[in-house]
């Protein structure tokens, strides 16, 4: 493996004052990083060294070192390119070599760069440069420029006329206007700023479903246009329903370069007002437009993704229901429920079949099955997929607990979004190769309510559906993203060693798929892991993997009571001569987590061992091994509301949100089909960004505002049941109200 590349030091100024961060830190964290760290590690465990950044500073970075890296590569072709030509001058290279910005860096390369055959270029075969020269340079000659045009005129190079000798002379000045570096940030701004995205309907294009309604005759500022809306326009663009472009007034940057370009008085001015109109007309505008497209779109990428990583957060962070039986129900009306019962660990126990709906309608076997089942492996909770026929499946299995009297089970719907792609996974076939496609998804139905990180890393982030507009974005950087999203989730809350996946070993600091199999079949041959120290006896897994990946694998009930914290091996010495001072044995500390409170923690601080590193192990001590997800609370549907026919405008229910986008959250009321709540109904205050007051799994009490059965909408308020529990407050008299009251006394005196 070749060294890392270093970045110059202007370089890493400019990402330490962009992200805000010390030089310092900056400067650790790159070291950490070249020298194999992971995210989540250096984040948990090298807080000394970065000055306690967390995993999206860190990630942040990261993202930043790559791009200025690739820059660099692309900075060095460009000079070697230049300079073969022979045309690389001390102060191009110093241009070249300053620049930060990648459109600027190919802004600078653009006049050097191999060019197809272009009007100037015939120009210049044609001996015109010359005159374009002239015209450039604004220095009035000995000839005026009609008698000097005249002197280019050559039969043989196809210029007939003086006139055909300055068109091409302006061909030839009119690519130097589009090709200089300085015009070219100014109108790449002045579009972005105020261009104007329009959008139109292809003539004759079809658009049954009317997804592009509202884009068919639509315009919105360039600045402003939010991601959702670029996204949906392109998407229309994509599927031949729109054209869309930037418009910007040609007035301003034709003055502008024109101000610019033209700087003496003279018989040339003409000429090179041509120049500059045709410049623009005929080069720029397509060519900036091409850039700002492709900015837009870049950005809006960069907001999808964020969303789309925070929704990801989210789900996989939602509160377990915990080591419990669970029998998991796939809905099925014709060809019936699927049911499968795991234990407390997700090891499968039993599968049926039940057809309590239409057209079989067998009630009296279903509950025969239910109670045989509930019975037979003491289980809990009954977690239901909400999929079709899930509100009739909820409500016939409530009724049944009910009359069972069974209070001790609970049961609950669950998304069961991405478990057909589960289920049809390798993953899926390794585990169940004899089961049927729609028992694995109820197993993984099961599964996500006992544990939803453990599941959903089984199953590509995109199949989930908590994105917008995911398919069509950068799907390298969404695919990166999203991987570094389960990563940081999956190492934030830890990994039990004994009963975890290869799926979600692989996602754990330092251990790749291969190393993760190796563990497993490790544990499958010599059983249950005892000590963390014993991963070393893994093939391949060598002293880096085992530095980043320790911390975050769990044992319970190990030879050292130390293997259940995230506390690191490596810091096992600073805890026990904590318990030394505490008199007590570590298992005792761990055991009596109140003795943590006891710790002074000053008094242990040593090169390997700083004041952050030691306040995470003194919290760890009081919470050793808690899991740091919210506890989990099931959502209570209405059981009488099955359809969206069922809801009318003033209903209060709770619900779920499935998914939150930049113009909403949506709400899964138990219909089916999920509700929308508009950005401007989440709060009685001001909301940018939907994710600062809502996010998915969070569950919610709604307002139906209105539900259109046919077209399958929903819409839905938070804000006014907000609003109805705000305290009726007095106002303070404005001074209006003052000047009233005065007035009023005199006149009763």
């Amino acid at each position: 493996m070749s060294e890392p590349k270093q970045l110059p030091a202007a370089i890493l100024a400019h990402i330490a004052r962009e992200l805000n961060v010390s030089m310092q830190s900056l400067l650790a964290t790159l070291q950490l990083l070249d020298k194999g760290g992971t995210v989540p590690f250096i984040a948990r465990y090298r807080k000394e060294a970065t000055g306690n950044l967390d995993e999206v500073a860190i990630g942040a970075i990261q993202e930043k070192i790559e791009y200025f890296r690739e820059m660099e590569d692309r900075r060095r072709t460009i000079l070697s390119s230049i300079e073969e030509q022979g045309k690389l001058t001390p102060e191009l290279k110093a241009k070249i070599e300053s620049v930060l910005d990648r459109n600027e860096l190919e802004d600078l390369y653009l006049p050097y760069k191999p060019k197809r055959r272009t009007k100037a270029t015939i120009a210049r075969e044609r001996g015109l440069e010359p005159l374009a020269q002239y015209l450039w340079d604004q220095v009035a000659g000995e000839l005026p420029l009609d008698a000097l045009a005249a002197t280019f005129v050559n039969a043989e190079k196809e210029v007939n006329s003086p006139a055909e000798a300055l068109e091409g002379a302006r061909h030839i000045v009119a690519e130097q206007i589009s090709e200089h570096a300085e015009f070219r940030v100014y109108l790449r701004q002045l579009m972005l700023s105020e261009g104007m995205v329009v959008s139109r309907a292809v003539e004759d294009a079809q658009d049954p479903e009317g997804k592009f309604k509202m884009y068919l005759d639509y315009t919105e500022p360039a600045a402003k246009i939010p991601s959702h809306r670029m996204l949906a326009i392109r998407r229309g663009s994509n599927e031949n329903i729109l054209y869309f472009q930037i418009e910007l007034d040609a007035l301003k940057p034709v003055a502008y370069l024109k101000n610019k370009v033209i700087r003496e008085h003279g018989d040339w001015v003409p000429q090179l007002e041509l120049a500059v109109e045709d410049s623009w007309k005929r080069l720029l505008n397509l060519s900036i437009q091409t850039e700002v497209r492709l900015e837009l779109k870049q950005r809006s990428d960069a907001e999808a993704i964020r969303v789309f990583r925070e929704n990801l957060q989210n789900l996989l962070l939602s509160a377990p229901a915990g080591s419990i039986g669970v029998l998991g129900v796939d809905p099925g009306i014709r060809t019936g429920c699927k049911l499968a019962v795991v234990d407390e660990t997700g090891r499968l126990l039993d599968h049926s079949v039940m057809y309590p709906l239409q057209p079989r309608n067998d009630t009296e076997g279903s509950v025969r099955i239910l109670a045989g089942l509930i019975a037979k492996h003491n289980v809990r909770a009954i977690a239901i997929g909400n999929g079709t026929g899930s509100r009739e499946v909820s409500g016939f299995i409530q009724d049944f607990l009910r009359e069972a009297k069974l209070s001790s089970v609970f049961s609950v719907v669950v998304s069961e979004s991405g478990a057909s792609v589960y289920s049809a996974s390798e993953i899926a076939r390794q585990e169940f190769p004899d089961l049927d496609l729609t028992v694995r998804g109820a197993i993984s139905i099961a599964r996500r309510l006992q544990d939803p990180l453990a599941e959903l890393v089984k199953i590509d982030p995109k199949s989930i559906g908590v994105g917008q507009y995911q398919h069509d974005v950068d799907q390298r950087k969404l695919n990166d993203a999203l991987e570094a999203t389960v990563e940081i989730c999956v190492n934030r809350v830890g990994v039990d060693l004994n009963t975890a996946s290869f799926a979600l070993l692989r996602h754990v600091a330092g251990i790749n798929e291969r190393t993760a199999q190796k563990i497993v079949e490790f544990r499958n041959e010599h059983g249950r892991f005892k000590s963390r120290v014993e991963l070393r006896a893994v093939p391949g897994f060598g002293p880096k993997t085992f530095e980043q990946a320790a911390g975050f694998l769990r044992i319970r009930n190990g030879e050292n009571p130390l293997d259940m914290t995230a506390v690191h091996p490596e810091s096992y010495n600073v805890v026990e001569r904590m318990a030394e001072s505490l008199k007590v044995t570590v298992a005792e500390l761990v055991a009596k987590p109140v003795l943590a409170n006891q710790i002074q923690i000053e008094k242990f601080q040593s090169e390997g061992a700083g004041v952050y590193t030691l306040r995470d192990i003194q919290e760890e001590l009081r919470k050793p091994g808690r899991d740091p997800r919210e506890q989990f609370v099931a959502p209570q549907f209405q059981s009488a509301i099955k359809e969206i026919s069922d809801l009318t405008p003033g209903m209060t229910l709770e619900g779920v949100i499935t998914n939150v986008t930049a113009f909403g959250a949506f709400v899964d009321v138990g219909v089916h089909q999920d509700g929308l709540v508009h950005v401007s109904e989440l709060s009685t205050r001001f909301v940018k960004d939907p994710n600062e007051v809502a996010k998915v799994g969070q569950i919610v009490k709604v307002k139906v505002l209105g539900a259109d059965a046919k077209a399958k909408r929903i819409a839905l308020s938070i804000k006014a049941l907000q609003a109805a529990d705000l305290p009726k407050v007095r106002h303070a008299p404005s001074m209006e109200d003052k000047l009233a009251q005065l007035q009023d006394r005199f006149r009763r005196k």
